[in-house]
């Protein structure tokens, strides 16, 4: 056996009851826990939109619980201001000095509630913090903890009064997901329980330390030349397809490699296999790419950019 092999039979007992204790809150739930975990252990960051009510802040609570995580909520609104996720320098008079009040950003888990409510000034306060894991406040550059993980939300039916997510914005998410209604007897077991708050019972599985470990163990997943020759054709793919007019950047190929093996890691293995990069593709793929029938003030929906993509995968060859 392989130290790499060695490794992942060490670390799967532990990726088991990380998985359990999530779905344990989220039931019937299984693939968005799953695309969930993928975006924690890549060290990425999750867009979940979907219709209010369908457990978007539970799974965030979940996740933040089970990994011994600190979790911070904000409600983004039109008039948040980038001092109100960031933080700011309040003047203490006793000591005749400007102190940081960190804002909620420090935190291991940040929910960002309906995102797409605050303005676009905003919301690029999160940029730096997502793709460098530190903040720039006040001639000071700050790090964040470790490990930082970013779960935004958004309406994909209520867009009035909001501002949509730029392509540079939305790169930064390793996955958009959606979580959908729950199956018909989950449902209606909720409905006899009453019950809503299900993250409480989620147990506490490893520290943020051995969640850290566990992400620095995915890239140590290996992707043979075959696929990641297929994965390359799926990027290049989407530059070249006529049906898009702006195809997935470099940053959206290496998010679908480490999602592919963070996948591979979650279900026991130390090497990738075509399934973990083709399932995942329209997953990490979707919300990088353009229409080439975007135009002013019109925005396709989610389902057209999935389609698009989900067309462009099944063209590509899969190697055997």
């Amino acid at each position: 056996m392989t130290a790499a092999a060695a490794l992942s039979a060490e670390q799967l007992p532990v990726i088991q009851r990380l998985r359990q204790a999530v779905e344990g809150a989220l039931e019937g739930k299984q693939d968005a826990v799953e695309l969930a975990l993928v975006a924690l252990l890549a060290r990425g960051h999750l867009l979940i939109e979907d219709v209010p009510g369908v457990g978007k802040t539970t799974l965030a609570r979940a996740l933040a619980r089970a990994v011994g995580g600190d979790l911070r909520r904000v409600q983004f609104t039109s008039d948040l201001l980038p001092s109100d996720v960031l933080g700011v320098s309040v003047y203490d008079q006793r000591t005749g000095e400007f102190v940081l009040r960190q804002g909620p950003v420090f935190t291991n888990v940040l929910l960002a509630d309906e995102i797409n409510r605050a303005s676009p000034r905003t919301q690029s306060a999160l940029l730096e913090a997502m793709n460098e894991g530190q903040v720039s406040l006040d001639g000071q550059t700050i790090p964040l903890p470790d490990p930082f993980f970013v779960i935004a939300t958004q309406n994909p039916q209520d867009f009035a009064g909001t501002f949509p997510l730029p392509e540079s914005q939305l790169d930064r998410f390793i996955l958009r997901v959606r979580i959908g209604y729950p199956p018909p007897q989950v449902e209606m077991r909720l409905l006899l329980d009453g019950q809503t708050d299900t993250a409480r019972d989620v147990p506490v599985v490893l520290d943020p330390a051995k969640l850290v470990a566990l992400q620095r163990d995915v890239h140590r997943v290996t992707i043979e030349s075959s696929l990641g020759s297929y994965l390359h054709a799926l990027v290049q793919s989407t530059r070249s397809s006529p049906s898009l007019s702006l195809g997935s950047s470099p940053r959206g190929a290496i998010a679908l490699g480490n999602a592919a093996r963070a996948r591979a890691l979650l279900r026991g293995r130390n090497y990738c296999i075509a399934d973990d990069i083709h399932d995942l593709a329209v997953s990490v793929l979707a919300h990088r790419v353009r229409l080439a029938s975007h135009a002013e003030g019109f925005t396709p929906t989610r389902d057209e950019a999935e389609t698009a993509v989900r067309e462009i995968v099944a063209r590509v060859p899969v190697p055997l």
